[in-house]
């Protein structure tokens, strides 16, 4: 059945109809009258009637629509209840991988069985990684755990499948030679506070580039890491996604202010406002308080960072490592003049001590070297000199 009742704004009648969609879910339609408020009433009435009789309620879903179908209508249940970043991956996914092979394939979603889904699991991993295999299967699982609560399929199939396992990954990071050259070749261009605030601070893109002015404490010496701004690709166009949070509870974390950053971002403040009073009403107020923005005021897009930080590497002949690589360098220098991991931990923002341990246990050489001191210790034997 479509309910409807008519609403006013600004000015003018809006028809709005809820109805449910095929999967029982509650879902609300506006559509514009045309007609102002005044003196229209009767029209929009009829207007109302007339759209309420022309939308037809969608047929419930049953279980024998095939596999692929499902999959995408599913992305519509999810939309409004998850991030727009989580939704953006789980519809790159969907609609560009997960979908095509099982619509090619004509598997419908009551014939779907865990042979069929280790298949495409199977198949995938000759071309992708584990963990990009793993994340499909976060989205196969999710989708049909949906479909046995609607009593469209009496099991999940993929309760029963296989996953591969995660690749262990070992990122690449620059020394400090490496570390010190980057900040020369970048001094002055779009990347240079980005790179700043990754290979001293290890902080993500996210954080780098949501980072504002009101979050630095010039007086205390204080940098407060609370605002993210990420860029998803919705329908082939990248979306801004800013929020007063980080990846974790952990990740909001307050770093101080050293006396080189310090200088260098009053003199890039002070250009800032130089830059607004030069340009005037062509200055971009959009992203007034951000501390990532260009000589007019645009805000410095994730996804120029990461475009652009592999042709700065190239230009000027450093190796290739990617920009979340400078957070793992920042993790190196740490070690290598013997900070803690549990400081190192706190400082990256790391949600617990082992996610920092597993990633850099390997670049630990000087615990290492303690522990062989302290088993020669233990067993009494003379170190060689």
């Amino acid at each position: 059945m479509v309910a409807g009742h008519l609403r006013e704004k600004n000015g003018y009648y809006y028809a709005v109809l809820n109805y449910n969609d095929a999967f029982g879910k509650r879902k609300t339609k506006w559509i514009a009258t045309g007609l102002t408020v005044k003196g229209n009433k009767k029209k929009a009435e009829a207007f109302l009637m007339e759209e309420r009789q022309k939308l037809q309620p969608e047929e419930p879903v049953e279980g024998d629509i095939f596999f692929a179908d499902y999959m995408e209508q599913w992305l519509d249940v999810v939309k409004s209840s998850i991030a727009v970043a989580t939704y953006a991956s789980y519809a790159a996914s969907v609609k560009r991988i997960i979908a095509p092979y099982f619509r090619e394939r004509r598997i419908t979603l009551k014939e779907l069985t865990a042979k069929d889904i280790q298949d495409f699991y199977l198949f995938k991993l000759k071309s992708v990684s584990a963990s990009s295999v793993i994340h499909y299967h976060a989205n196969i699982h999710k989708a049909l755990k949906y479909a046995v609560k609607l009593d469209l399929i009496p099991s999940n199939p993929a309760d029963k499948v296989e996953r591969p396992k995660k690749d262990h990954f070992v990122g690449s990071f620059f020394d400090a030679d490496e570390v010190n050259k980057l900040f020369e070749v970048s001094k002055g261009t779009k990347l240079e506070l980005p790179i700043l605030f990754g290979a001293f601070y290890g902080l993500r893109r996210s954080e780098a580039i949501g980072l504002k002015w009101d979050a630095i404490d010039f007086e205390n010496d204080t940098i407060i890491i609370r605002h993210t701004v990420t860029s998803v690709n919705l329908d082939n166009k990248h979306v801004l996604v800013a929020a007063d949070t980080t990846k974790t509870k952990s990740s909001m974390r307050t770093l101080p202010l050293v006396p080189f950053v310090k200088e260098r971002l009053l003199a890039v403040k002070a250009e800032q406002d130089n830059n607004r009073r030069l340009c005037g009403k062509s200055y971009n107020k959009k992203y007034a308080g951000y501390v990532c923005i260009n000589e007019i005021g645009d805000l410095i897009k994730p996804h120029y960072v990461t475009e652009q930080f592999p042709k700065l590497l190239e230009a000027n002949g450093l190796r290739h490592i990617r920009f979340h690589d400078l957070r793992h360098s920042c993790a190196s220098l740490m070690l290598a003049n013997g900070v803690p991991m549990k400081q190192i931990q706190e400082w990256l923002g790391h949600s617990d001590f082992s996610t920092t341990a597993n990633i850099y246990a390997h670049l630990d050489y000087s615990s290492k070297l303690n522990s062989a001191d302290a088993m020669l210790s233990g067993l009494g034997i003379a170190e060689a000199k």
